[in-house]
């Protein structure tokens, strides 16, 4: 089924309803138990809580009428992946808690993602709720980006003195944790910034939102033998880098693979997100064999 631009405003406003909703009830709530999921290389991506079932549940009430009347396929974190996506011509793609690991501690770092997927891998709708700050930020492709439904204006910033370098906590233990970031370092002298500033502490969706927050700077994962980050962790983010004109692409510059066949995760080809392409090329030089 071809989505028409009014089709696409719908689902917008269903996928926007469903993540306020769930946010809203996130900034209520704290868990009461933790539990451990397999999957994943990390400790972030194998904690789960009730809240994060009870953020699905309020989604999928939203997106639910939806699934029949489109003809669109679903996946989401919490339930296993039935191969819908791969057979509708569109599938929602749900985080209900993206960065539970920082819920769980009562630190800044999560949110509600939801977006829309070609089958093509191309993301065509982008929901993220902040309920810290109870932000709203959406995109809809070739119609625009929003923040808090007003039109997101996205003229050149000016950029801070350092470049600001977004990760996963698995980062820091990674093998080439020195090697990544003396070739960080070396890219914030050739720009003429005083360096590199670290942040580890956000899930994948406010690590991309803190890429358009501080500019200049970069959200990555390098490819490796497994995890990576999962579909539901970028797809919303990618739309909406999409949108605006920022870049959101694997470590080789392809766009990414949204509708991976073999796997939901995003291990094989690497994420990367930058606020700009000139510092995207220098990372992709300097990182694209790690």
């Amino acid at each position: 089924m071809k989505l028409s631009t009014s089709h696409l405003n719908e689902l917008a406003d269903v996928a926007i309803s469903a993540a306020v909703e769930a946010g809203q009830m996130i900034a209520r709530s704290r868990p009461l138990e933790v539990e451990h999921k397999a999957g994943g290389g990390s400790l972030a991506s194998q904690v789960v809580t009730e809240i994060d079932r009870r953020s699905e549940d309020i989604i999928l009430d939203h997106i639910t009428p939806t699934l029949e009347r489109f003809g669109l396929g679903l996946l989401t974190e919490e339930k296993d992946d039935d191969g819908g996506r791969h057979m509708a011509d569109y599938f929602w793609c749900i985080d209900p808690l993206d960065g539970t690991l920082p819920f769980i501690e009562g630190s800044l770092g999560y949110a509600v993602s939801i977006a829309l997927v070609r089958r093509d891998g191309v993301p065509w709708i982008g929901v993220i709720y902040d309920p810290v700050e109870a932000k709203l930020l959406h995109a809809i492709r070739g119609v625009g980006a929003f923040q808090d439904r007003r039109s997101w204006q996205t003229e050149p910033r000016p950029g801070g003195e350092v470049l600001s370098v977004f990760a996963d906590r698995s980062f820091g233990a990674s093998d080439d944790h020195d090697a990544v970031l003396d070739a960080l370092d070396r890219i914030a002298s050739d720009m003429g910034r005083t360096g590199v500033q670290l942040h580890t502490t956000g899930g994948a969706v406010m690590n991309a939102w803190n890429v358009l927050a501080h500019p200049p700077a970069c959200y990555f994962k390098v490819p490796g033998p497994s995890g990576g980050g999962s579909l539901w962790d970028f797809a919303a983010t990618a739309c909406l880098f999409n949108e605006i004109g920022a870049v959101a692409t694997d470590m080789h510059g392809r766009s990414l693979d949204l509708n991976r066949a073999d796997s939901t995760f995003m291990n094989h080809r690497g994420v990367l997100f930058a606020s700009e392409e000139g510092l995207a090329l220098r990372i992709r030089t300097s990182l694209g064999g790690h």
